[in-house]
């Protein structure tokens, strides 16, 4: 079984207590159908699970597959530089059917960000080499598809449904 060779650091997206006595790390792209419907689910495990549980997010766009995945997770990085990272992440998936240019200026507006500074930022690929290096990362934990969960550094090959991951946190808190 595939094991998450880049370890949990500061440098990540993290929602959750470090002494959390389990880590859920998701590979993910903000355009991927299978994404969207785990979003909800790790928002439910996060309430089940509450301090028990600290929650990762990393950046895997499939950009062949969905042309929209690397701007959204670079807008969404642009967000994180200026501590809005969750809200952001949180907003492209409840969106995902709109994802494109319009949606990332009024998503960032809407945290109080600059719209013209977020398009110059993509329009640079200011937080292209982060997404990427997300990406990197993931290849190398034998990610090859979205999404992709790791519980405790150990990949979850198993459903990503609520009682399925739920079951296997459990066993990994214990």
């Amino acid at each position: 079984m595939p094991h998450l060779t880049i370890p949990v650091s500061s440098a990540d997206h993290v929602e959750g207590e470090e002494s959390a006595p389990v880590t859920l790390v998701e590979y993910g792209d903000y355009q991927c159908p299978g994404c969207g419907e785990a979003h909800p689910i790790v928002k439910r495990l996060q309430r089940h699970f509450g301090p028990r549980l600290r929650f990762v997010f990393r950046n895997f766009p499939l950009n062949e597959a969905h042309p929209q995945a690397e701007r959204a997770a670079e807008a969404a990085e642009y967000a994180g530089a200026h501590g809005g990272f969750w809200p952001m992440h949180d907003g492209l998936y409840e969106n995902q059917e709109r994802l494109g240019e319009p949606l990332y200026a009024r998503l960032a507006t809407g945290l109080g960000l600059s719209g013209d500074d977020l398009e110059a930022a993509l329009t640079a690929g200011t937080y292209r080499g982060r997404v990427r290096a997300d990406f990197s990362g993931g290849v190398r934990s034998g990610v090859n598809g979205t999404p992709t969960f790791y519980i405790n550094g150990a990949r979850h090959d198993a459903s990503f449904d609520f009682a399925t991951l739920s079951a296997a946190l459990a066993a990994a808190v214990t």
